[in-house]
């Protein structure tokens, strides 16, 4: 049987190490907890939704995929209530508030090297990487992937303080550039027309923040060349 897996929750896959321990927060279906215990990347995984329905869901699956044996179900807020012994934490399908929400409330504990954090955010990306640099989080690897019309980042972060980053990285970061994805055009493409329409808007209503957002679209322009130079 073919596990019914987008190419979003693929990317978060392939992130994941041979051997690791997984906890998925928000599973829903549990396809990709599934999907790594059958392909033999993952060694266990933790399943934890916030909502009965798609726990009950993801268990369902379990068995009918024959993963059940190594995994373990949680109904949780984010990762109050799950065990603590995993190597990397995979949040996938979610907005940039509630990832930073899940990581606030488990600052305390979530903030050690030995974690490893996949966090696939479906809105308000740049505010995410800035806060993830801001409390002492490093984006150790990014890429993209396409579902229908939307392209999604995917990023890989532990918890390593003390690193410089600008405003332009926190659209497009040093990672997603290093990766240069073949997605990566496209993508920078409509992050830089959002800035440009935020920059419109601020000059019309005489933002004071409008010298920020210049000198964004500034560095943004120059990264076209390196973006698009390459590239047949």
């Amino acid at each position: 049987m073919k596990i019914p897996l987008s190419d979003r929750l693929l990317a978060c896959c392939n992130f994941v190490r041979r051997g690791d321990r997984v906890a998925d927060v928000g599973c829903d279906h549990g396809y990709l907890g599934i999907y790594l215990l059958t392909q033999g990347i993952a060694s266990s995984v933790i399943e934890s939704d916030v909502a009965e329905g798609p726990l009950q869901s993801a268990m369902r699956n379990a068995v009918k995929f024959g993963t059940k044996n190594k995994m373990s179900f949680h109904l949780s807020d984010g990762v109050q209530n799950i065990p603590r012994d995993f190597d990397v934490l995979v949040c996938a399908g979610m907005g940039a508030d509630t990832i930073m929400s899940i990581i606030h409330h488990a600052y305390d504990w979530l903030a050690d090297p030995k974690y490893r954090l996949i966090l696939q955010c479906q809105s308000k990306r740049p505010e995410l990487r800035r806060w993830l640099y801001d409390k002492g989080f490093r984006i150790n690897r990014e890429t993209l992937a396409k579902d229908g019309k939307f392209i999604y980042t995917i990023m890989e972060v532990v918890f390593d303080p003390g690193h410089p980053f600008s405003h332009a990285d926190s659209y497009i970061s040093p990672q997603l550039l290093e990766n240069n994805h073949p997605l990566l055009p496209e993508y920078y493409a409509r992050v830089k027309h959002g800035v440009e329409l935020t920059v419109m808007g601020m000059q019309r209503s005489g933002d004071d923040q409008l010298p920020v957002y210049e000198v964004l679209l500034s560095t943004l322009n120059e990264m076209e060349e390196r973006i698009y130079g390459n590239r047949s």
